[in-house]
């Protein structure tokens, strides 16, 4: 592995699994990423064994924080209850554990949101941000990262809050899907987006809110037609946000 690394980050989505030696101090990738496409079956055995195919590729050494992004919220030393994006055969899995037994090194195992969040707290659009920060991501869902003081309060599920009016379960009223699916225009979007928002910062009065997702590469078509209080701005790192958050709450982990 590259000298300027200093931690490993993973990122596992429903299509791919990327990786990447990440620099700590730039906030960036020390080499290109290695993306793997993910496996039709997706079990703990064929999700781990490409993990570690990518450890390998980049011949990460053994002292180097491994962080893991995971798309399930993660309570370390318990088992996983819910899976949507993976095979079901994860539920009742503890996916430290395997990912630690399939690289043969401890691994440290975020939230995907939560990795992102971080990242963009860390490095991105929210760096030097005191107080609360909610950094949402806006796409076939909508997922939640909370950071206060640049710690994590983790496994948030905000994007299921549920709206007033009868308008329901947020992500399904105002995820970046559901505009694709209605063809609604941005602006239109942005009323709905709106109503989300207004309830977050009713509820949590945070200092920022950042926006991530693929849409948000064109944030200034609905950006500025959301109509809040709080300043909200468009996560900065993008794609990247995932593998660069996981190591470097793996780093931070270590050094507990």
């Amino acid at each position: 592995m590259i000298e300027t690394a200093q931690a490993f980050g993973v990122d596992i989505g429903g299509s791919g699994i990327k990786a990447a030696p990440v620099n700590l101090e730039k906030g960036e990738f020390a080499q290109p990423r290695l993306k793997i496409l993910t496996p039709e079956h997706s079990t703990p055995k064929a999700v781990g064994d490409i993990v570690r195919q990518q450890l390998e590729h980049f011949e990460v050494p053994e002292d180097v924080p491994v962080g893991i992004a995971f798309p399930a919220p993660i309570h370390p030393g318990k088992k996983l209850d819910f899976m949507a994006n993976l095979d079901q055969s994860w539920i009742g899995v503890d996916v430290t554990e395997v990912f630690s037994e399939a690289c043969g090194r401890p691994v440290t195992v975020v939230n995907d949101a939560d990795a992102a969040g971080l990242a963009e707290q860390q490095f991105g659009a929210a760096k030097g941000q005191e107080g609360l920060v909610i950094a949402t991501t806006l796409g076939t869902g909508i997922g939640t990262a909370l950071i206060y003081d640049g710690v994590l309060i983790p496994n948030t599920e905000l994007g299921h809050i549920q709206l007033p009016k009868g308008k329901g379960d947020a992500e399904k009223y105002a995820a970046s899907s559901v505009r694709e699916k209605l063809d609604m225009g941005y602006k239109k979007w942005a009323k709905r987006l709106t109503k989300y928002y207004s309830l977050m910062e009713l509820y949590f009065s945070p200092e920022l809110f950042v926006v991530g997702g693929g849409v948000s590469r064109v944030s200034e078509k609905f950006l500025p037609y959301i109509d809040i209080k709080t300043p909200i701005v468009a996560a900065t790192l993008h794609n990247e946000a995932g593998i660069i958050g996981a190591a470097y709450y793996a780093s931070v982990q270590r050094h507990d």
